[in-house]
């Protein structure tokens, strides 16, 4: 139910975008799909000034965040600084030690088949975390 819930928020945040915004994140959504199946999205960080939150994707973990800007598309990968970029996707927040992310501005294109590898390459690196250990 909490699936079908965020799915519901994440498509009216992108109906009200109304732009190329809402097709970019809208075409992003679907190839996370596509890359696994079993990933559920969420909406998170809902506050006042963000009333319909932040689409977010998980498996074991938070795979990446779709947030919007006046300019761009963002999607932050959680753990993109553990999974491999062959194809020079990521170009935001390289600097850090654990996220990375790709931006995406009016007009950019995506090779849709290096981003489903990308998605998987994140869900390898939640599912393989070492378990908590309780001392």
């Amino acid at each position: 139910m909490a699936d079908e819930d965020a799915s519901a928020l994440i498509d009216a945040k992108i109906a009200s975008l109304g732009d190329w915004r809402g097709a970019t994140l809208a075409k992003l959504r679907a190839l996370i799909r596509e890359a696994d199946p079993a990933i559920e999205e969420a909406v998170k960080w809902r506050k006042p000034t963000n009333p319909a939150g932040v689409p977010t994707w998980e498996r074991a973990g938070v795979i990446c965040t779709g947030e919007t800007y006046k300019d761009k598309v963002k999607l932050t990968f959680a753990k993109g600084a553990a999974v491999a970029d062959p194809a020079g996707l990521f170009n935001a927040s390289l600097d850090g030690n654990v996220r990375r992310a790709i931006d995406l501005f009016e007009g950019d294109g995506i090779d849709a088949a290096a981003f489903k590898t990308l998605v998987r390459g994140a869900v390898e690196a939640n599912l393989a975390k070492p378990a908590r250990s309780r001392t």
